[in-house]
């Protein structure tokens, strides 16, 4: 997104980063691409470890900023709990990016390290052995700045699992369970119950009228997806969460809500027809794939904060064996927002319990890939 910047100085423009990215971040680099003196955002990923070929990574974070259109200059800043004292931290790595920047044509305005007991910048020619006094960040920090506790991991957990109303859902998921093989017989779900509920389909197999109800919603599974948008994600029913497990534990059913998350209810309906017609050996249109790879029209990031909200919390009331489908629109939910760090805590979360849960995995290497969504890197 565009952040205009006003730093006076140095210690402001470093006070700023985290209300840039919305937290405070740690053992990180952070590129801000500027076009015209202006922020066009703010990139941030992990310290290279050790081993890692600090030329070619550095390579590769130019790379990432030469795909905005419009940027002419960054600023790089590192954050560490290395001490100062023996130099700014990192100094090899800024080296790295000052000549790829140099490479690219991109203008370095600046090059800083925050450490755990000073800062400093390494165009400064004045900077101190040591560094400059923490001090002086804190008091340039701007008053009301929005920023989350924590740093870009936090938030990434899921919500406090209510016993009580998982006890709720994993009912709810055995009726509806009972519910869809009455209404849709062997052809939606394989005969062994254990195979797909991973035993929640025990028990009393008495239908339960509202869990036809919710059956029945899968007639309209679009305007469904957007109802649970349009809902209070903490006070969901439990058949409406547990019919949205439900949907989300079926690949094809979840890549419809996701599209149609990224979008709207008309391209929801597209989708579905699409993967009916894919299921009967049809080709499955392009510009809707496109989507899942992080192509095509910028979604609506408000929408998919609130499909995240909602897969989150669904995450933490499913039963165990159901959670890895929820857990793997949380993964790309968040990748799609452009917070790679928590879609790696998801999609693992995911793996854990299915190892080779197929969108996790494939979540999984974006994140190991440094590949973004196309739209990161454009203007809203």
């Amino acid at each position: 997104m565009t952040t205009i910047v006003k730093a006076a100085d140095a210690a402001h423009f470093l006070s700023l980063v985290p209300a840039m990215l919305g937290f405070t971040p740690t053992h990180s680099l952070v590129l801000v691409p500027f076009h015209r003196g202006r922020s066009i955002g703010a990139m941030r990923m992990d310290l290279p470890r050790a081993e890692v070929d600090l030329d070619a990574f550095a390579a590769t974070c130019l790379g990432m900023v030469c795909r905005l259109p419009d940027a002419d200059g960054l600023a790089v800043a590192v954050f560490t709990d290395a001490s100062c004292r023996d130099g700014l931290p990192h100094a090899e790595l800024v080296a790295s990016l000052r000549r790829s920047a140099d490479a690219c044509g991109l203008r370095l305005t600046d090059a800083l390290s925050v450490g755990g007991d000073g800062w400093g910048s390494h165009l400064d020619a004045d900077c101190p052995p040591g560094g400059r006094p923490l001090a002086a960040l804190q008091l340039a920090a701007p008053a009301a700045a929005p920023i989350a506790p924590g740093d870009q991991a936090s938030g990434a957990t899921l919500p406090p699992r209510d016993v009580a109303r998982a006890e709720a859902v994993a009912t709810a998921l055995r009726a509806l369970y009972w519910a869809v093989r009455t209404l849709c017989g062997d052809r939606d779900e394989p005969p062994d119950p254990d195979e797909v509920t991973g035993g929640i389909a025990d028990g009393d197999r008495r239908i339960d009228p509202a869990a036809l109800a919710a059956a029945c919603r899968l007639d309209d599974v679009p305007r469904y997806f957007e109802e649970v948008l349009e809902a209070d994600a903490a006070t969901l029913p439990p058949y409406d969460a547990a019919l949205l497990v439900w949907c989300l534990a079926r690949p094809a059913l979840r890549d419809v809500a996701l599209v149609q998350w990224s979008a709207d209810a008309q391209r929801g309906e597209r989708a579905l027809e699409a993967q009916r017609r894919w299921e009967d050996g049809a080709e499955y249109p392009v510009d809707l794939a496109m989507t899942m790879w992080g192509e095509g029209p910028r979604p609506d990031p408000q929408r998919l904060s609130r499909a995240l909200e909602v897969a989150r919390e669904v995450a933490a009331l499913a039963p165990t064996t159901m959670r890895p489908g929820a857990l793997a629109a949380c993964a790309w939910l968040s990748w799609a927002l452009g917070r790679s760090t928590h879609a790696e805590r998801y999609a693992q979360l995911a793996t854990d319990v299915e190892p080779e849960h197929g969108l996790s995995e494939i979540v999984l290497s974006f994140v190991a890939a440094g590949h973004l969504p196309d739209w990161a890197f454009r203007r809203a």
